[in-house]
């Protein structure tokens, strides 16, 4: 009975008038938006990105606006077209993410935007159901013991799977390596372990990457590329209709879906209320099961892809910076002795070198690229510039890092020393680098990445010697929610005379 009722559903879509009706608000809801968005814009900027004259000149689109910004007096830009101001402008971000920053909600249009993929998480989300989820994520993260399981569980990923596989791999000859795929699979085996209490093992390249793993990618991609989109109509239609990529979209999310509820099933089974994961807190006090899976997409997409995006830019510099890797080695050494093993949680905070060689590559190849809110309320920017209702703001962390007048003239180069001072690590203002954001929304999850971070590239720099396959070439960038590289970071592995 149920096709039938589809069937004859079908057929009156297909019906004469009903075609009508549909071209009717399709071209009547195009005319309305494209008078809104004004794009007989002729400005340079808007030519360029209509165009996409901008890809003659610039491999990535991320370039080009740091180009854009780089030579703007005021370091703020305007896509008409996108109803889109970007700044690079530090004194902007502080007013955007502190001073104002209730005029500047990630709103509506971008919740929509990432609605079927991200629902009602934490990064998805205003008001009362922002607060409770940092509250609930902050009563857990904020504890020291927390630091050290974290720390534990990092560690036995490296020694127990990364490791053994790296040494296999490392004994073939010629045998090369997709480090980002590496690295994915590393760092979702990690945030299950911490955040769920749950180990997927996906640690393991005889297995192909899991189904979830491949739609959880696709995801990010196509939401990503709703964002790009001129008009938002667009994607709207083609998701009522089910068609091209709002089709594959919706396949992607139910295989994601499928994936948090069996989560959320095995958690149930286990019993959540002694379990240290994050999950457990959650479920504590959430019944709702579709915003649980919310809290859970959420957690993947912060835990696997930002680690593993910048673990796969900070390897690819150290190959092209032996030398910085050299004194990570010798740094390690004189702190935690030549052929020792890392022992705790303590001696990584005294690897001060090791901290600025981080912080240095996720200035140049930050894990999020930019970051939007919408105004809410006409305002103007401390630049001057000024903002209407409802527009998209966005900060730009990419093009902050290739800034002359925030980072200084060698602001391209890749120079640890910066951050330290008679050797000592000295954070700079979060809102001259907000790769972590900064001001009321700073990431929770910050120390957590570091740690897992320098762990994983401290084990690797002081065991093997990691050279690229194809040396000599610039990253491409694949949309997404994240940044990563097109074709992955294809590496050789070798292992060193004298590990550790």
């Amino acid at each position: 009975m149920d096709l039938e009722v589809e069937a004859s559903w079908f057929l009156q879509f297909l019906h004469p008038r009903y075609c009508f009706l549909v071209f009717s608000f399709v071209i009547f809801s195009l005319l309305l938006y494209l008078v809104r968005l004004k794009p007989w814009c002729n400005c340079e900027i808007c030519h360029d990105y209509l165009t996409s004259n901008w890809s003659k000149q610039f491999d990535n689109l991320c370039d080009w606006y740091a180009h854009l910004l780089k030579n703007s007096p005021s370091k703020t830009i305007h896509i008409h077209v996108l109803r889109n101001t970007i700044t690079a402008n530090p004194d902007n971000v502080e007013y955007i993410l502190r001073t104002r920053f209730e005029n500047y909600p990630k709103g509506k249009p971008f919740s929509m935007i990432l609605s079927d993929f991200l629902g009602r998480g934490i990064f998805n989300v205003d008001g009362d159901l922002w607060r409770f989820q940092r509250k609930m994520a902050n009563l857990e993260l904020s504890k020291s013991s927390m630091v050290s399981y974290a720390f534990n569980i990092f560690n036995c990923e490296i020694k127990n799977r990364l490791v053994p596989l790296l040494y296999l791999v490392a004994g073939k000859k010629d045998e090369v390596l997709d480090l980002q795929d590496v690295f994915r699979r590393f760092s979702f085996d990690c945030i299950c372990q911490f955040s769920f209490g749950l180990d997927p093992s996906c640690l393991e390249l005889s297995l192909p990457m899991s189904e979830f793993a491949v739609s959880f990618d696709l995801a990010s991609k196509l939401s990503a590329e709703r964002a790009m989109s001129v008009s938002p109509v667009l994607w709207k239609i083609k998701r009522k209709l089910n068609i091209g990529s709002e089709k594959k979209l919706r396949e992607a999310v139910c295989v994601i879906n499928i994936l948090a509820q069996d989560v959320i099933r095995q958690k149930r089974k286990l019993g959540f209320s002694n379990h240290k994961d994050l999950l457990s807190r959650f479920m504590g006090a959430v019944n709702d099961e579709p915003y649980l899976r919310d809290i859970v997409i959420s957690f993947l997409l912060a835990g696997r892809d930002t680690v593993a995006s910048a673990l796969t830019s900070f390897f690819w510099l150290l190959a092209n910076h032996p030398l910085v890797e050299s004194e990570i080695r010798l740094e390690a050494d004189r702190v935690i002795g030549a052929n020792q093993e890392l022992k705790s949680f303590e001696q990584l905070r005294e690897l001060h070198y090791l901290q600025a060689a981080v912080y240095e590559s996720m200035r140049l190849y930050p894990p999020i690229q930019f970051d939007s809110k919408f105004c809410q309320e006409d305002d103007v920017l401390p630049d001057g510039t000024y903002v209407r209702r409802g527009t998209r703001v966005t900060y730009h962390p990419y093009a902050m890092g290739r800034i002359e007048e925030i980072w200084g003239p060698d602001c391209l180069r890749f120079r640890p020393e910066r951050w330290l001072k008679d050797g000592v690590f000295i954070p700079a203002n979060p809102f001259k680098y907000p790769v972590f954001q900064a001001g009321v929304r700073v990431c929770l999850g910050k120390e957590m990445a570091l740690v897992e971070l320098k762990c994983l590239a401290l084990s690797l720099v002081r065991r093997f010697q990691i050279d690229l396959a194809t040396p000599g070439r610039t990253p491409l960038f694949s949309p997404g929610l994240t940044s990563s590289f097109r074709g992955g970071l294809p590496v050789l592995v070798r292992k060193r005379e004298t590990p550790l």
